[in-house]
């Protein structure tokens, strides 16, 4: 805490059991974790440990808890008590749920009214909160968008407790700040989302995945290129890398009459690569790579090859080539080179590299360039949104 001592620890404790009762707070290595079960809970929770001059970081259920920068917070505010779906409006196809909620609850409690929420999760225990303060965004994207493109209100809290309501049931409603979207991405540095309305998609009657498997990037970027510019309406591009193996996939969803003739269709496309069309979602579908540090690269769809080529055989690839966006996994020793020709060649088509996962104490540069206009910008939002500087410090570029 700010001001450390055993004393304030217990004092903070004991604030916060009056607001939510004993048996959900609970003291931690690094300080106290506490479950509020309502917003005004929340609200509660955070206007005691402003008084205290505690730090603060909302938790879901912790899948992303240790991505870089892992924030060390005196309050864990954990949301999985707040997991319900508070309306599901299926004539208006959209979905109000509580931050918590598991995106996987959700969409089984959506799929038997024919409806989904157009996202999907690396995490099998992924909450609505976690997808939207990190924009998790699976291949999908490339038809759908991220959660940024879906959400349609939301409630929140900032530091000092105030409770801020922003838009609302109806896809088209245009009431307030449009605050969802600013949330989104910010890693809950700006406030405590506690619920959201997402506006849904029907689920289709049948979906196909077509996926081939290519000699060198040339190749696989020429394939991807051509389904962009055909007409068969992909839902999903994705391509994969590990050991000198590229694998690309493509996702098809429609109506049951004519999926068939639509993955013919691509098939056609790069029929030297062998194409093979699949029922069932590929096993690593929208995965991440699963090693020691974990790079985000965006740049220009087009310049997947020059991507590929410059990160190397040795990295673990797979991402979403429609939207030049790809999920770059290696170990801690490969890191520093990979991270320094991630960056070398994103910047040149237009786009960055970051680091999203990493050892404790590794030594690298987690944001890179940074451009000074954009921070002050960011730095001006904090400011005005949590001028304390209460939730989540340091976990945006630059130590915001």
């Amino acid at each position: 805490m700010r001001s450390s001592g055993v004393p304030l620890v217990a004092d903070l404790a004991g604030a916060l059991a009056e607001v939510v009762g004993g048996a959900h707070v609970r003291g931690t290595p690094t300080g106290i974790n506490v479950r509020p079960g309502t917003t005004e809970e929340a609200a509660a929770v955070l206007r005691a440990a402003t008084e205290h001059g505690a730090t603060v970081l909302p938790v879901g259920t912790g899948t992303t808890i240790d991505w870089a920068p892992a924030p060390a917070t005196d309050v864990q505010l954990q949301l999985s008590r707040m997991d319900a779906i508070l309306e599901h409006s299926a004539g208006d196809l959209v979905v109000h749920a509580q931050a918590g909620a598991l995106l996987a609850d959700v969409q089984a409690a959506l799929a038997p009214h024919g409806q989904r929420l157009a996202l999907s999760s690396p995490f099998d225990a992924g909450t609505i909160g976690g997808l939207v303060a990190f924009d998790l965004a699976g291949p999908q994207r490339y038809a759908h968008g991220t959660a940024r493109d879906l959400v349609i209100g939301s409630t929140s809290v900032l530091a000092d407790g105030t409770v801020a309501h922003s838009g609302g049931k109806v896809v088209k409603n245009v009431a307030g700040y449009d605050l969802g979207k600013l949330y989104t991405g910010s890693r809950g540095t700006l406030a405590v989302l506690t619920d959201v309305w997402f506006r849904l998609h029907p689920i289709p009657e049948a979906t196909r995945w077509v996926i081939a498997q290519a000699s060198d990037t040339t190749s696989a970027a020429t394939a991807l290129a051509a389904v962009r510019a055909s007409q068969v309406a992909p839902t999903a591009l994705q391509v994969r890398a590990h050991r000198g193996v590229i694998e690309i996939g493509i996702q098809l969803d429609g109506v049951t009459a004519g999926i068939d003739a639509r993955a013919e269709a691509v098939c056609a496309l790069f029929d030297e690569l062998g194409p093979s069309v699949e029922n069932d979602r590929p096993a690593g579908w929208g995965a991440l790579p699963e090693t020691e540090v974990l790079l985000l690269l965006t740049y220009v769809p087009a310049a997947l090859a020059s991507v590929l080529d410059a990160l190397g055989m040795t990295a673990e690839v797979n991402g979403s080539a429609g939207v030049g966006v790809l999920h770059v996994g290696c170990e801690l020793a490969e890191a520093a080179a990979l991270l320094e020709r991630a960056r070398r060649v994103t910047a040149t088509h237009h786009g960055h590299t970051v680091v999203m996962r990493a050892p404790a104490g590794a030594e690298l540069d987690l944001w890179g360039p940074q451009d000074p206009a954009l921070r002050a910008l960011m730095l001006r939002v904090k400011d005005q949104f949590d001028p304390a500087h209460t939730l989540a410090p340091g976990r945006l570029p630059t130590g915001i």
